[in-house]
């Protein structure tokens, strides 16, 4: 599921990246489409090396997950401010955003744990 997810934002990346050049939305826009396009690689890539048990694969679905979330967050609320005038919520991109470092965090920590395994 998660590399359905991944493929997914990768595509959102695209469609937000051509919403913000022929239409409104500006800067947010740009910005959630960065991230989602930054992001959809590493889910991919996390992805591919947790089946690969090149990093421990459980705390690897975990940071695949912890980014997902992350990027609904962030992106979602940027998306919606930018396209609505209006929040997700109070505090969803920067909780969304602490959620997308906790991810790389935990996919370093699955790294370190399958080197010094």
């Amino acid at each position: 599921m998660l590399a359905v997810i991944g493929a997914l934002a990768g595509l959102l990346g695209v469609a937000l990246s051509a919403a913000a050049a022929h239409g409104p939305g500006g800067p947010n826009l740009e910005t959630a489409a960065r991230y989602l396009l930054l992001h959809a690689p590493a889910v991919l890539v996390t992805v591919a090396l947790a089946r690969a048990e090149a990093i421990s694969p459980g705390l690897g679905r975990a940071a695949g997950w912890l980014m997902v979330l992350g990027l609904v967050l962030f992106c979602g609320d940027l998306t919606i401010r930018a396209l609505r005038n209006a929040a997700l919520f109070p505090m969803a991109a920067p909780v969304g955003g602490v959620l997308l470092m906790g991810g790389w965090g935990l996919l370093a920590l699955a790294a370190l744990m399958r080197l010094f395994r």
